[in-house]
């Protein structure tokens, strides 16, 4: 092997970072300059900040923005058409619930002629409807029953 043409090795060479020696190192040069270490580097300090650059930070939130008021909005549409259905199925005839021949002519005849008219009457005022001749309690437990398995399949085809 030749002789001198290796650089001198310095086993202690100082590592300076803003005029201030912050570690030593082996290298081929006694001083080494550095702006960065991982002292003062980001990364290492917890400090590490989005680099902006040319704006995609921003478009990309503006896309997560409209995504989610789109979500939003057709949850929205959809509470609202669900209501509307939830409209529709009150205001069918008494006929759309199958009930029996018997407990359908009881209803009709005191002025119970919409599912909405039962519904409320069930929901607010379950003892008036007992309260009518020919309807039981069994009447009212079947119509009960009728109503929310006809609203539940109602709503389930919308």
């Amino acid at each position: 092997m030749k002789k001198d043409i290796h650089p001198k090795w310095y086993p202690n060479a100082k590592v300076i970072c803003n005029g201030e020696v912050v570690m030593e190192v082996g290298s081929t040069q006694p001083e080494l300059r550095v702006d960065v270490w991982s002292g003062n580097h980001p990364f290492y300090t917890g400090e590490q900040r989005i680099i902006d650059s040319g704006g995609q930070v921003e478009r990309f939130m503006n896309r997560l923005n409209s995504y989610t008021k789109a979500q939003d909005d057709a949850s929205k549409r959809q509470k609202k058409n669900l209501a509307k259905a939830e409209q529709r199925f009150l205001k069918q005839q008494l006929a759309a619930l199958d009930l029996s021949d018997e407990v359908a002519q009881v209803l009709l005849n005191n002025n119970i002629v919409t599912v909405g008219d039962l519904a409320t009457k069930i929901d607010k005022a379950p003892d008036s409807l007992l309260a009518l001749e020919g309807f039981d309690q069994k009447a009212l437990d079947t119509s009960k029953a009728t109503l929310e398995k006809a609203k539940t399949d109602y709503l389930a085809r919308v």
